[in-house]
């Protein structure tokens, strides 16, 4: 079997699992915990937004406990220089709280302020080896983006600090995309060896499912990228509207007038498509038949209409928002402190089954 026959096979496992849980989750959410997060390296774009935030709240509304991390301390698996971490982290904490992150239903932690999950590291690496790191296909990904040739350790057990992340909480649900899969598959692995070695076969923690994201992905507005804030072809949430309008304005897109949605043969206009019905609730397909052969111009015009007017709330609260930035490191304390009572009662957890407790 070839690693792309095994890999195809893994995804169709993992999306009648995840098919499986949005049915669950529409009958009855309780017993599920969702784990996911963000590294902060800055404000929060509309790729961000449509691709994740967006699905997080309606996975709040709908019952299901969450639990976000602020992941700082992967900052640094593969920047030399950090910048600051603290602005990035308000920020990052300004987004969630706009987009309709509830902090008194979701629980917001950054990775620096939970010794006892980052102690986990240990007993975790000692079930992995060397060789199912280097071949995570997410870890080899981050890297050649990072343009480093030297896989630094933090990066090389960058999985393994995820299923940190994820099993500290006991999370048995983590929002993922496809090429996502390996880290949760990974975390799968960990969670069942550690029952096996250390505690007997009990199940002292339970091995998560991924939950498949339903978003298409949205491309940056260069056309050849995804959204990412260093290439500069973004829609920031924090953006005003004129922003927003000149950004779009300058999108890529080809000489032709009638306008079609075709995502492999005009994945730059199939771009502006997606992001105008996901902003009105409207389908690619209905958006391109009413523009006709209005061409380009009229598409990015009606694309800045569509996306200012769903956006206007979610900014008139990050205005709001960011004139306290006392509330919001008070909303990160009060996680840090939930989050701390959880992993060290895992912690303890685990010292127990391991023979460490003196």
């Amino acid at each position: 079997m070839t690693d792309q026959t095994t890999h195809s096979a893994s995804y169709d496992t993992s999306l009648r699992r995840s098919d499986a849980i949005w049915q669950q989750i529409e009958k009855d959410p309780s017993g599920l915990r969702m784990l996911t997060g963000d590294r902060p390296t800055g404000a929060l774009h509309i790729g961000h937004y449509f691709g994740s935030l967006r699905n997080r709240v309606r996975l709040q509304e709908a019952g299901v406990e969450t639990w976000l991390i602020v992941a700082d301390y992967q900052v640094i698996t593969d920047r030399e220089v950090i910048g600051d971490i603290k602005g990035s982290v308000r920020e990052l904490l300004t987004d969630y709280l706009a987009v309709g992150i509830d902090p008194a239903r979701s629980t917001i932690f950054t990775h620096s302020a939970v010794p006892a999950l980052n102690q986990l590291l240990l007993p975790f690496l000692s079930l992995v080896t060397q060789p199912e790191l280097e071949r995570n296909p997410t870890v080899k990904a981050e890297l050649q983006a990072a343009g480093r040739s030297a896989m630094g350790g933090l990066m090389l057990t960058y999985p393994v600090h995820q299923a940190a992340d994820i099993l500290f909480c006991h999370g048995n649900l983590v929002p993922v995309g496809r090429d996502q899969l390996p880290h949760i598959e990974q975390t799968r692995v960990i969670a069942r060896r550690f029952n096996e070695r250390y505690a007997g076969g009990e199940q002292v923690f339970a091995e998560p499912d991924a939950l498949l994201s339903e978003a298409p992905t949205i491309l940056g507005l260069d056309g050849g990228h995804k959204m990412s804030k260093s290439l500069g072809n973004t829609v920031m949430l924090r953006m005003s509207s004129d922003e927003t309008a000149k950004k779009i304005k300058k999108a890529k897109t080809d000489s032709e007038r009638e306008i079609t949605f075709d995502p492999e043969g005009r994945p730059e206009v199939a771009n502006l498509l997606t992001i105008a019905a996901l902003a009105s609730g409207s389908t690619p397909e209905a958006i391109a038949a009413e523009i006709g052969d209005a061409g380009s111009g009229t598409l990015k015009v009606r694309t800045a209409e569509a996306l200012n007017e769903h956006l206007a709330p979610i900014r008139a609260r990050r205005a709001e928002l960011e004139q306290d930035p006392g509330y919001l490191f008070e909303v990160l304390r009060d996680g840090n402190e939930r989050a701390n009572e959880i992993a060290g009662a895992t912690l303890a957890r685990v010292r127990e089954v391991m023979g460490m407790v003196y």
